[in-house]
């Protein structure tokens, strides 16, 4: 945990470019660090790009150095080393670990972000023509369902690692104080998680809307401490728009609806993002663009996909990878990351997030899955 995780946070100074980098020296901090890189070096079956791209040298660069808020690099790689079974394996305790630690962070956000290198800029935000999405399965014979995400965090305050309880209470009561005046198809209602009955948790379950403690990745990354504090969810009258509060990200803003109508849902989303962008101020950083606590989700962090059925194709599921993976796509299981198919349908959902604008993201989701579907129809 960030030696200062009781002090008011801004995480600002990224946003303006510039590197804080303090020196570390607790002897326990230090100790432990020492531990988990050896545990990760002997690990022969691990291939995180933590593991790839935490060579000797970058670890003993960056193992006595933290940031302005106190992050550590024992904060950003805790996760990983405990979870040898990650993907990435690295979180971002504040938007200064970006820079502080960067020798770490760019050689894995250019590898997961296809090419996006340390002297690349990420561009404007852009949510484009939002006529042009088209309805991906009109006849209803693959897409079970569409659904469109960002995450963003509100300016002048840190990631979960460095938030204390109050932060977290500060940030819900704004939130949901501005979720309460969303109007049309976006207005609806907040459901703290603190105090809710069991019948409104039951029926947030059984919508597949309520978000749960207990992920392990996010766990040993110090995201889930507080709980249930500060935490929330609100979703339209419609159910088809929803906010997450302090789940993984400060806000999970997201528009789904059943079918493959990629243009309604990317609409709502767009319109949501913006009502809520123009009151509350989003962290935003010249190169990386939106920042997040997950490097996966940096720049646009957009999140695409769709629910779809592809049985021909995921009779071969490492065709079925491959496949998706030539359109800058990727497969997991209906539930989401790290979890498996249900009745062979798939999560399949854009890759790239960043060195694009939000049009070009969702663009080259809708061209990938309908070039998907022409493939599983020709086979």
């Amino acid at each position: 945990m960030p030696t200062s995780g009781n002090m008011p946070g801004c995480g600002a100074s990224m946003c303006k470019g510039k590197k804080k980098a303090l020196k570390m020296e607790d002897p326990a901090v230090v100790a432990k660090l020492e531990e988990g890189f050896q545990k990760l070096q002997a690990a022969s079956d691990c291939r995180s790009l933590l593991k790839k791209y935490l060579t000797p040298e970058v670890f003993d660069k960056l193992k006595g150095q933290k940031t302005a808020l106190g992050a550590t690099l024992l904060d950003v790689i805790q996760s990983g080393v405990e979870n040898l079974d990650s993907g990435i394996g690295v979180y971002a305790p504040d938007a200064d670990s970006y820079l502080v630690f960067e020798d770490l962070f760019n050689p894995i956000i250019e590898d997961y972000h296809v090419g996006f290198t340390k002297d690349d800029k990420h561009p404007a935000s852009d949510f484009g023509d939002l006529s042009s999405f088209v309805n991906v399965d009109p006849e209803g014979e693959f897409v079970i369902s569409t659904r469109v995400r960002c995450g963003r965090s509100l300016q002048g305050y840190p990631f979960n690692p460095c938030l204390n309880e109050e932060q977290y209470k500060t940030m819900e009561a704004k939130v949901s104080g501005l979720l309460s005046s969303l109007t049309g198809d976006l207005k609806g209602t907040y459901y703290p998680l603190t105090g809710m009955t069991k019948e409104v948790q039951q029926q947030l379950i059984d919508d597949h809307f309520l978000f749960k403690e207990g992920d392990r990745f996010l766990q040993a990354a110090n995201a889930c401490r507080y709980w249930p504090s500060g935490r929330g969810i609100y979703h339209n009258d419609d159910k088809t728009f929803l906010v997450w509060v302090n789940e993984e990200d400060h806000l999970r803003i997201i528009s789904m609806q059943q079918g493959g109508d990629l243009g309604t849902v990317y609409r709502r989303m767009v319109a949501g993002a913006n009502e809520i962008g123009n009151k509350l101020p989003f962290s935003r950083s010249e190169r990386l663009g939106y920042l997040t606590f997950c490097p996966t989700n940096l720049g646009t962090t957009i999140r695409a996909s769709v629910h779809i059925k592809l049985p021909k194709l995921a009779a071969d599921k490492a065709k079925l990878d491959a496949t998706a993976a030539k359109f800058n796509l990727q497969v997991r299981g209906t539930h989401g990351e790290h979890s498996d198919s249900e009745g062979g349908v798939y999560d399949i959902s854009n890759k790239r997030r960043m060195g694009l604008t939000e049009f070009q993201a969702v663009k080259e989701m809708e061209q990938g899955i309908l070039e998907l579907i022409k493939i599983e129809k020709s086979m």
